[in-house]
């Protein structure tokens, strides 16, 4: 049964360990993309990392399942008057944070975040992946990687469009990219070398 608990303050990540987030659709484009996303949960908990996730199907439970696979922490994060309508968490998850709104839920993804993975999915995931972005520009430049074919027509939309562009004072070192697996893994082990202080230094 899943733990229920509420948010706690940012600096638990010190105590927990490298946490990452992940934020992808409950109706996969692919079978291809849901076995990346599993592909990708999993080479995060061998890197050391546990996970924050919606908690329900699709590619979220995909990840959720690569990442409980090498035994680490899946935690779900959902709102309190939502919970019962949008159902059951996947078996993966092993704890969950329950939140009053929709901007409390988003704070507490980023506020935890250590790294940021988006895959493909509706407008939930697009508002998800754009307050990450905008986030990582202005408060915490948090590693951000856009994984799969659709994560990554978004992104050259966003680009040839000018919705995403960069500037001096908002760079896009944070973006990351992963087409596949092994690419996934690969810009995984570089990041270590990626500074991620509060923009400003705060």
């Amino acid at each position: 049964m899943n733990a229920l608990h509420l948010a706690g303050p940012a600096s638990d990540r010190a105590r927990e360990g490298p946490t990452a987030v992940f934020f992808g659709g409950v109706r996969p484009a692919s079978g291809e993309e849901e076995k990346l996303a599993e592909e990708i949960g999993r080479a995060l908990a061998e890197a050391g990392y546990s996970l924050l996730h919606g908690g329900y199907n699709g590619l979220m439970e995909a990840a959720a399942r690569g990442v409980a696979s090498e035994g680490a922490l899946v935690t779900a994060v959902t709102l309190i008057n939502k919970h019962d309508e949008w159902g059951a968490f996947n078996p993966h998850a092993t704890t969950s944070v329950h939140l009053p709104d929709v901007g409390a839920r988003l704070n507490h993804y980023l506020a935890h975040a250590d790294l940021v993975v988006a895959m493909g999915g509706g407008i939930g995931t697009l508002h998800e992946l754009t307050a990450a972005v905008y986030y990582a520009t202005t408060i915490r430049p948090v590693p951000t990687f856009l994984a799969g074919p659709t994560a990554l027509r978004l992104l050259t939309f966003l680009r040839e469009e000018k919705w995403l562009y960069e500037t001096p004072t908002r760079p896009l070192g944070f973006l990351h990219t992963a087409e596949s697996a092994d690419a996934f893994r690969d810009r995984l082990t570089a990041l270590n070398t990626l500074d991620t202080a509060p923009i400003g230094g705060a």
